[in-house]
């Protein structure tokens, strides 16, 4: 049997998530009218995913990664933790090199950017659902570049070397990056269902952190890091 038949015979449940709802509705009119893809729901954000995950039972969770609530960090490691049957495929625009792995390493089974054409995201769940990796080139090729310069001995400074996953917690870099979008503390507590106080608090503790005087800083250091894009 030719690759082309199996993926055919493939019956694949699919849960969506992405907070962008007109995203969230074109991927399920694109992913619908491919033979073997079951569209079983889908998600604004982390926490309603993992409530979604348990009660639709998906094969493979397309995930975006920045989102209010629960990012798809954070999301990733508690399905693989909750559901190992579950495959997690990540569908962002962020293309950092230590943004991948660190999701990878959350349990993540694939890494596509949105960019992607249909077919290679379409390849891409068939993939991750048979228990395979699936890499865009372009982001294969970033981690290779990251080893090889590993393996040289080309290492930054230790200070350099610090990740920003090692400063900051998960739910501040979600803040971090709700700041860096432009919105108020009153805002980010809103969408975080949190208290203005407790927001006000990782804003002090961010600032601290990052050695950051004023709000362009932080936006500078979001869009490096990529929360945030650099439009």
């Amino acid at each position: 049997m030719t690759d082309a038949e199996d993926l055919e015979n493939e019956v694949i449940k699919v849960l969506l998530v992405d907070d962008h709802r007109i995203l969230r509705e074109g991927l399920r009119v694109l992913l619908s009218e491919q033979p073997g893809l079951i569209v079983v729901g889908d998600a604004s954000d982390g926490e309603e995913a993992l409530a979604l995950v348990a009660e639709s039972h998906p094969d493979v969770v397309v995930m975006d990664m920045v989102m209010p609530r629960m990012g798809g960090l954070e999301a990733t490691a508690l399905i693989r933790r909750l559901h190992p049957e579950v495959r997690v495929l990540i569908l962002s625009m962020y293309d950092d090199d230590e943004y991948v792995q660190r999701v990878i390493q959350a349990g993540a089974s694939g890494y596509v950017l949105k960019g992607v054409a249909a077919d290679d995201l379409v390849r891409a769940i068939h993939e991750v659902h048979r228990g395979a990796s699936f890499l865009q080139p372009t982001i294969a090729a970033k981690l290779i570049e990251d080893y090889v310069r590993r393996v040289r001995g080309d290492h930054p400074s230790a200070l350099d070397a610090l990740r920003d996953d090692e400063l900051l917690t998960v739910r501040e870099r979600e803040v971090l990056g709700l700041i860096a979008s432009g919105n108020t503390n009153q805002r980010i507590a809103d969408l975080l269902d949190l208290s203005r106080k407790t927001v006000e608090s990782h804003r002090t503790n961010i600032m601290k952190k990052l050695a950051a005087h004023d709000v362009t800083e932080l936006v500078r250091y979001a869009i490096r890091t990529g929360l945030i894009a650099n439009d």
